[in-house]
């Protein structure tokens, strides 16, 4: 796996009976609620990604900060540096052909943020002269947006991206499939099960909705032997610009 840092400028309530109650206490007792409120085995927990008090153990993983990721063989990892900053705003992973870029952000407690999210990246896309269509997708409702873009022939062309969210207990999680994988469900398979699989750590310090969650360069990252002697670290990579659609708020 390789590594490299880029730079980038309700329902209404209903009354249950006594009966419903004593069946819903039961259910989740014997489903564990985990330490952020969650009840183990709810949809989101069926289809990932997870918060960090839903695993036994950070053994194994890529520690970013804010997000721990597995590494799978082929994976090339890329840090999105702020530039005026110099902070870390995103990470974005290579397989494939194809990239998923990642980025965590802290939310309410009691509601989510992907609904009124959704309606802004639409908004962005269309005042950029782009088209984007709301799909059912593998995590819920997701958006396909196409931007114009010149080719190399001169004429008009369009890049496309996949806008994924996922709201998780007071964090929130967006993913945003670029390449070949944007429009071919098959060829997103492998960038799927890397996002299902992406573990949340957002930390007990009170932020305001839609703040970044901090990443940065893994512990080891500098200590990297270049020649295969940690064949599991990442390797660094010269920086590059990320794709400007992606911003958010």
């Amino acid at each position: 796996m390789l590594f490299g840092r880029g730079k980038k400028s309700k329902a209404e309530p209903t009354e249950d009976s006594p009966t419903d109650q004593a069946d819903a206490a039961t259910s989740q007792r014997d489903a564990g609620v985990v330490a952020s409120g969650t009840v183990k085995g709810d949809f989101r927990l069926s289809k990932g990604p997870l918060d960090a008090s839903e695993i036994d153990s950070q053994d194994g993983y890529v520690d970013l900060g804010a997000l721990l990721i597995e590494p799978v063989e082929g994976l090339q990892l890329r840090l999105e540096v702020e530039e005026a900053t110099q902070r870390v705003v995103a990470v974005t992973m290579d397989l494939d052909g194809s990239s998923l870029q990642l980025q965590a952000f802290a939310a309410p407690r009691s509601e989510g943020l992907w609904d009124e999210i959704r309606e802004q990246i639409g908004e962005s896309v269309s005042s950029q002269g782009g088209e984007v269509e709301e799909i059912s997708g593998t995590f819920g409702m997701e958006l396909v947006a196409k931007l114009p873009t010149d080719s190399a022939d001169g004429g008009q062309s369009f890049r496309a991206a996949r806008f994924m969210g996922v709201d998780g207990p007071r964090w929130f999680l967006r993913g945003v499939i670029g390449g070949e994988a944007a429009l071919d469900r098959g060829a997103a398979e492998g960038l799927e099960n890397l996002f299902r699989k992406v573990v949340v750590i957002r930390g007990d310090n009170p932020m305001p909705p839609r703040e970044l969650l901090q990443l940065r360069l893994p512990k080891d990252a500098a200590a990297t032997d270049h020649h295969g002697a940690h064949a599991e670290a990442p390797e660094l990579q010269q920086p590059e610009r990320g794709p400007e659609i992606t911003q958010i708020g």
